[in-house]
């Protein structure tokens, strides 16, 4: 199976900022490594989980995947086989059509001025210089039709006007709008209650399933990691300290952080 995306050596140091006093004393210049030296690989049509607590790098590495932030000297990102920093304006543009985000955020994520559907076409008047306007309007109640977001004319109304699954349904239905091939999801259903989490990973595993799509799934839940996932990796300080198959990692894990992350929660779900 054919890797669609392979991270290698991928580093990311911040300095703090440094007041006058500092300059002026000599100290040490302090240096966050929040990614140091992760790699791992997506196959195509999976799930790889990207586990830990919070402040240990998970974020970092998917902004450094988007492009949002340029990691350090020495890193390699590639996508379907090509190295994503050489990339041209063309390049680019077709990168980022291929591969969305879904946040954690979604009061944030939407604008609370725009209606749902207005949110869903944005990125095909962005993108799609081909498609008539009908051709978009069509293509965004194919989605939400799939997504169940039609009901109740929720097409034509505002993200304050919906739940909270529904506006992370919204965010789904964004990031599908153009096909992609891979979504980097950061802690998609974190802000949800279970059952609203339960919907909405299900949506989400089946238009995996339906479009052969791959996904990065940062979340610090190991039950929604364990139903949703394929193959995880563990990160700690910046560093990944386990991975492989899924269940083998979550049933017989060898690293310490491992086992005390699952041992935080109370009982994982059989699938």
């Amino acid at each position: 199976m054919d890797a669609i995306l392979d991270v290698r050596n991928l580093r990311k140091y911040f300095i703090a900022r440094r007041g006058l006093r500092e300059l002026l004393s000599g100290s040490e210049v302090e240096v966050t490594k929040a990614v140091d030296d992760v790699s791992f690989s997506i196959q195509t049509g999976r799930v790889l989980v990207l586990a830990g607590g919070s402040g240990h790098g998970k974020s970092t590495v998917g902004r450094l995947i988007l492009r949002a932030i340029e990691p350090d000297e020495g890193s390699l990102i590639l996508f379907e086989g090509k190295d994503i920093a050489n990339y041209n304006s063309t390049d680019l543009k077709n990168y980022r059509t291929a591969v969305h985000m879904v946040y954690q955020d979604n009061y944030a994520s939407l604008d609370p001025r725009m209606t749902v559907i207005k949110i869903v076409k944005e990125p095909l008047d962005i993108h799609d210089k081909v498609s008539s306007e009908q051709e978009k309007v069509e293509k965004v109640m194919a989605v939400l039709t799939e997504l169940r977001l039609t009901e109740k004319e929720k097409a034509w109304q505002l993200p304050g006007e919906l739940s909270g699954g529904e506006r992370q349904r919204v965010a789904l239905a964004r990031a599908l709008i153009m096909h992609p091939k891979l979504i980097v999801a950061d802690e998609p259903v974190s802000m949800l209650d279970t059952l609203t989490r339960g919907e909405v990973l299900e949506h989400m595993r089946v238009m995996k399933e339906k479009y052969n799509i791959s996904y990065l799934y940062i979340t610090h839940d190991l039950s929604t990691a364990r139903y949703f996932g394929d193959d995880i990796a563990i990160m700690k300080n910046g560093k990944v300290v386990e991975t492989g198959p899924i269940e083998r990692v979550l049933s017989d894990p060898y690293h310490p952080y491992t086992k005390d992350l699952i041992n935080a929660i109370p009982q994982l779900p059989e699938n």
